[in-house]
């Protein structure tokens, strides 16, 4: 195990700019490359899964403006993609007749950029006019520049920010608020910004700038927007964050000045509507003698909390397995999507003298929603539902009468007659039980001889949920494997509590939790070690990244994707001071044993024998950043163990690049996988 304090030999792979290391990347690339795209298995794969991302039948998600729903796409002729239009009743009849509005191909060209889109944020009250964000590569930082929709064009003088980790958001057609993340601006010690500004149009593209906020040099981050009620009225507010958990809300008033919101630090604002605040708890909060749980939903006046009174009402009560996944408002209710038993319903609240009253909404159930879209000014909400043998349908719902239609489903990418969804139970080593889900052959026979694809992510309150395995599906069950996926403590399948169990120093929870899991699936006879592989991204690297430094034994393949590893460098490297909250803090020296104790980079032993573990990243990651891939494969072939790394140039941390890059990704993650587990 490796001495904590001794210099780090493989830092300078940390060093983005150095061509040594860009040269010992490209040899890791050549390496890895020349072991799965020379399988034979490969290159029809790579056809399948691109064919597959292609296909016109697959639903385009869109985004309703003013009776236009706008839709994302990309195909072999706009690999980077268009951003395109159509009406409802063309949608509905399933109409190939779409209007081009903006095409990033051509303008990464015309601006010789490596452009991805990161987003197109429209005007609410003036939907011609969007902010459109572009990503170079794909990273987190980007640039903000005004669009004319009906036009075409760039506005002449438009709204236009420079690269950087910005938030911006349209406070009304002319002005918008504007947290600058570009070089040269008051950043915090995580890259974020800390001031808010707002910037009102002005002639020529002269605007004004009023500053209106800065948080301190500690802070992580702020960020600004605004909220319009039911009846049009505004609301503007700072979200103000101490750390990743903790925050604080300041109202905006007309003459810019700023007001702090008694709300818990441990709170998130989850909407307003009819005069209500919905804030969603994560801790306990005593509010004037009520103490209302976490995990609890609220309504809570935004007049008397002006005037520093509190007055609450409780929407949804914590239960053990049951979470608040997320909110949405139409024009006259508040719709929340809860988790029981990691399966989806939801909930309409409707305001009536005062007092908000539950009613049900006929959905479909077995499987998870998520919410889609939800036109302005409106009673429409858009929701997809899908579970692991269900191909995704999106669902148009009337919230106010509670018709609803399935405006398009996802076509089959398999049979699924021959295997069956199970959540099955495993015993942790302090006794609680974790849920994981199991997809399989019905026939499968229990004699260990199946081999099985566990999932997992453990971190930040990420519920892990039911999805619909469309490229798991004829690559993986049809060839006889199973797929696990994993719903550990760290995650948010059963609220801030689950979550809580795993955070910080306790992460080894989380850990012992996943192992738990993988032992019960060979314990059953599913699998066996050598059988068994395990997959996991961003904090899900860091999960199997563990799991597999402290029980290699158990595992027979390791997918470990743009993963954190080095858990005491992690907060001097990009984004990662911004997560101390979750992790600990590797300067603290009562935290730093614990981080110490599980830090896979750390935890790497020559005297032990490791699967070959696959690790991917990205040059364009700025958020994990790629060395710690870099430093994990240097370190285990100083150790005499053999690694596979690949690294794109694009793609960024997210995966935000074409679908020809896209396909070869995931084709030589299963070429990896047949190669270790069914071979």
């Amino acid at each position: 195990m490796s001495d904590y304090n001794a210099p780090d030999p493989h830092a300078w792979l940390e060093n983005l700019d150095d061509p040594a290391a860009a040269e010992w990347v490209a040899a890791q690339n050549a390496r890895a490359q020349a072991l799965l795209d020379a399988d034979p298995r490969f290159a029809g794969l790579r056809d399948e899964i691109l064919a597959h991302l292609r296909d016109t039948r697959q639903i385009p998600f869109c985004a309703e403006h003013d009776g236009w729903l706008y839709n994302f796409h990309q195909d072999e002729a706009h690999p980077r993609g268009i951003y395109r239009r159509t009406t409802l009743a063309a949608y509905r009849a399933a109409e190939q007749d779409w209007q081009i509005v903006l095409d990033i191909d051509a303008l990464a060209e015309a601006a010789d950029e490596d452009w991805y889109l990161d987003g197109v944020s429209h005007c609410t009250l003036a939907p011609l006019q969007a902010m459109v964000h572009l990503t170079a590569g794909g990273g987190d930082a980007g640039i903000a520049r005004e669009y004319d929709l009906a036009a075409g064009t760039w506005r002449p003088d438009g709204f236009s920010f420079p690269e950087g980790k910005s938030h911006v958001a349209w406070r009304d057609p002319d002005s918008a608020w504007v947290c600058p993340g570009w070089p040269g601006a008051p950043l915090t010690r995580s890259g974020y910004p800390r001031e808010v500004w707002l910037v009102e149009r002005g002639e020529e593209g002269r605007h004004a700038w009023s500053q209106v906020f800065a948080a301190g040099e500690d802070a992580m981050m702020v960020a600004a927007w605004r909220f319009l009620d039911a009846d049009g009225a505004p609301l503007d507010l700072i979200e103000c964050s101490d750390s990743f958990y903790s925050k604080t809300y300041h109202l905006i008033d007309d003459e810019l000045e700023t007001q702090a919101l008694p709300l818990p630090a441990k709170a998130e604002l989850e909407a307003y509507l009819h005069g209500d605040l919905i804030v969603k708890l994560a801790e306990d909060w005593d509010a004037a003698g009520t103490v209302y749980p976490a995990g609890a939903l609220l309504a809570v006046a935004l007049e008397p909390l002006r005037q520093g009174r509190i007055a609450a009402q409780l929407l949804v009560a914590p239960q053990p397995r049951l979470a608040v996944e997320s909110v949405e408002t139409t024009r006259a209710s508040v719709v929340v999507n809860l988790l029981d038993q990691v399966k989806s319903r939801l909930l309409a609240f409707d305001k009536a003298d005062g007092v908000w009253r539950e009613r049900a909404l006929p959905t479909p159930s077995g499987g998870v929603i998520e919410f889609a879209d939800q036109p302005w000014d409106s009673d429409i909400l858009c929701y997809s539902f899908s579970d692991f043998l269900t191909p995704t349908g999106l669902y148009r719902l009337d919230v106010a009468s509670g018709a609803q239609e399935c405006l398009r489903r996802q076509p089959e990418a398999f049979d699924p007659a021959d295997f069956v969804a199970e959540q099955w139970q495993a015993r942790a080593p302090d006794g609680e039980s974790i849920p994981y889900f199991v997809v399989r052959r019905r026939d499968a026979p229990l004699d260990g001889s199946t081999p099985t694809l566990l999932y997992g992510y453990g971190g930040f309150e990420v519920p892990m949920m039911p999805y619909y395995v469309e490229n798991f599906g004829p690559h993986w069950l049809q060839r006889g494997g199973a797929f696990a996926l994993a719903c550990i403590r760290g995650g948010g399948e059963f609220g801030p509590g689950w979550h809580q169990a795993a955070q910080g120093v306790n992460r080894q929870v989380g850990f012992d939790d996943f192992i738990a899991v993988a032992e019960d699936m060979v314990a059953r006879g599913l699998t066996a070690p050598a059988r068994l592989g395990i997959e996991g991204g961003s904090n899900g690297g860091l999960l199997v990244g563990a799991c597999m430094t402290q029980r290699p034994e158990l595992f027979g393949a390791v997918v470990c994707e743009v993963p954190l590893l080095d858990m005491l460098r992690y907060t001097e490297l990009l984004a990662g001071a911004s997560w101390i909250d979750e992790y600990g803090d590797p300067d603290d020296p009562a935290q730093r044993p614990a981080l110490a104790a599980y830090s896979p980079y750390h935890r790497l032993r020559g005297d032990l024998a490791y699967p070959l573990a696959l690790f991917t990243t990205s040059a364009k990651d700025d958020r994990v950043h790629p060395a710690h891939a870099r430093k994990m494969v240097a370190r285990m072939r100083e150790l005499g163990h053999d690694a596979l790394l690949l690294e794109t140039e694009a793609g960024g941390h997210s995966g935000n690049a074409g679908q020809e890059q896209t396909a070869q990704e995931l084709a030589r993650v299963l070429v990896y996988l047949y190669q270790r587990l069914m071979d």
